[in-house]
């Protein structure tokens, strides 16, 4: 039996990659950036050290010492390791999540994202008047760049009132709307934004993805999103390794948002969860239930929406600690063939200036059939080789990008 388990600890980076001067916002750069690293020192320095013994025992530390020189602040090598390990770098040109599941899938984006400006309205007016025109909505509030829970707190008591969803964008290339469930209504927020996705896809633009935002409550004191979140995406510009494997024959199980992130091309199975407690018991559900030739891949979300955005460096911190503490049940679970991925696809340093992604470096971090244990893999020079490593697993045909892990 052949399966593949991949895990993506969503924006757990590792280091500023080499070119991160070249990114960030107003008045700083993305250089000095260390998701883990900065999430280890922080808690070191507070009396709690990091404690991650499973990722640990598949190569975690070393791929961080292998990165940069030195394991993170308040931990160490365990005196076993289990795992071979790598870190990777990111030739695409962003810190988004399809920029860097594309390429963990085999397929790096070729060309540059459309951005908004900072400025207020961020989208052209003939967008604006296209969306409105379409009968949807007679308006709009915020229109701005924000983050997406102080957003609601700004305007979610107006959008009640008027009824206008609330439109806004960040760092990355994203037209979001946010709009109550109740209020507004879960469906017609769905429909507002495909109809927002097809007027982009038509335009000279190139936005990865359009986000419905959903939150309950009555007041900013009460407002919340929900688990009711999705993504619009652009489809990946080639044949991603989900894809190859479907075409194949086999299973491609995506649970959580990864059928969004790959706009559902290749999955032939999509298992919706919110929250990682949930996300657990559904790759859990999915690894019992997949057959031979299958992939099962879940993206671990929390990470970033809870505490990388939000800049909670204690609750990314315990949110790794209940990770890693779920991984012995995982590995348990696993049958003779199986080959278990851990890595991440951008940083989301909460440490660091504002609210928006890091550019990082990822860990790569390898498991069970043909992964030799204790051995480092070395720096890699593109996620891709995630990508590539599971086409020669699988036996198909190779990538133009990427080379095997094993």
């Amino acid at each position: 039996m052949k399966r593949v388990i991949l895990l993506v600890m969503d924006s757990l980076g590792i280091g500023s990659a080499s070119d991160a001067s070249s990114f960030g916002g107003i008045g700083f750069t993305d250089e000095g950036a260390d998701t883990l690293g900065h999430i280890a020192s922080t808690l070191s320095l507070a009396g709690t050290p990091l404690q991650l013994p499973h990722l640990a025992g598949l190569g975690l530390l070393e791929s961080y010492k292998l990165k940069n020189g030195v394991y993170p602040a308040g931990m160490s090598s365990p005196d076993k390791i289990h795992g071979a390990w790598a870190y990777a770098r990111e030739t695409s040109r962003g810190k988004d999540t399809p920029s860097g599941h594309w390429e963990i899938a085999g397929v790096p984006v070729p060309f540059d994202w459309s951005y908004f400006p900072r400025s207020t309205p961020f989208f052209p007016e003939a967008l604006r008047d296209q969306i409105f025109d379409q009968g949807l909505v007679g308006g709009s509030l915020g229109n701005c760049h924000g983050s997406g829970t102080e957003i609601i707190k700004q305007f979610g008591e107006e959008h009640i009132l008027s009824g206008k969803p609330i439109f806004y964008t960040s760092a990355d290339s994203v037209f979001q709307v946010a709009a109550h469930e109740k209020y507004f209504g879960l469906e017609r927020l769905y429909e507002l934004c495909r109809c927002i996705r097809g007027l982009l896809d038509d335009s000279d633009l190139t936005i990865g993805r359009v986000i419905a935002r959903p939150f309950t409550g009555k007041s900013p004191q009460d407002f919340n999103r929900t688990g009711n979140r999705r993504d619009f995406a652009v489809p990946p510009p080639g044949a991603t390794i989900l894809e190859k494997l479907r075409e194949a024959g086999g299973s491609v199980i995506g649970v959580g948002k990864v059928a969004d992130i790959y706009a559902h091309t290749g999955i032939t199975r999509e298992i919706r969860a919110h929250g990682h407690p949930a996300l657990w018991r559904e790759t859990l559900s999915a690894l019992k239930q997949s057959e031979d030739n299958s992939i099962v891949m879940t993206n671990f979300v929390d990470f970033d929406a809870l505490y990388g955005h939000r800049r909670d460096t204690h609750g990314y911190g315990r949110a790794l600690e209940e990770f890693d503490r779920n991984l012995p049940t995982l590995l348990s679970a696993m049958h003779p063939g199986d080959l278990l991925i851990i890595t991440a696809d951008h940083g989301n340093d909460p440490t660091w200036p504002g609210s928006d992604h890091t550019r990082e470096d990822i860990p790569i971090l390898l498991t069970g059939d043909k992964s030799t244990a204790g051995t480092s893999l070395g720096a890699r020079d593109t996620f891709a080789d995630i990508g590539q490593t599971i086409a020669g697993y699988f036996s198909l045909e190779p990538f133009p990008k990427g080379t095997s892990l094993i």
